[in-house]
């Protein structure tokens, strides 16, 4: 994975996480980090985790609704 501030790094997807947009979230994170497809991936899991955690009341779906279409 590229260099980078994890400080910096670990909200640049934070909008699209929360709002659902996983596949955009995942191009900013390989943009941003410049990184693989599967790291940007471990990446946006690793911060929805965060994020489910930290701000639940930001999402609008459920854990189950919010990856029922998404495979990987």
């Amino acid at each position: 994975m590229g260099s980078g501030n994890s400080e910096t790094d670990a909200g640049v997807a934070d909008d699209m996480i929360v709002d659902g947009r996983i596949i955009l979230g995942l191009k900013t994170l390989r943009d941003h980090l410049g990184c693989t497809l599967h790291e940007a991936l471990d990446a946006y899991v690793a911060r929805y985790e965060v994020l489910r955690r930290e701000r639940p009341a930001d999402f609008t779906t459920s854990h189950e609704e919010y990856w029922a279409n998404f495979y990987s």
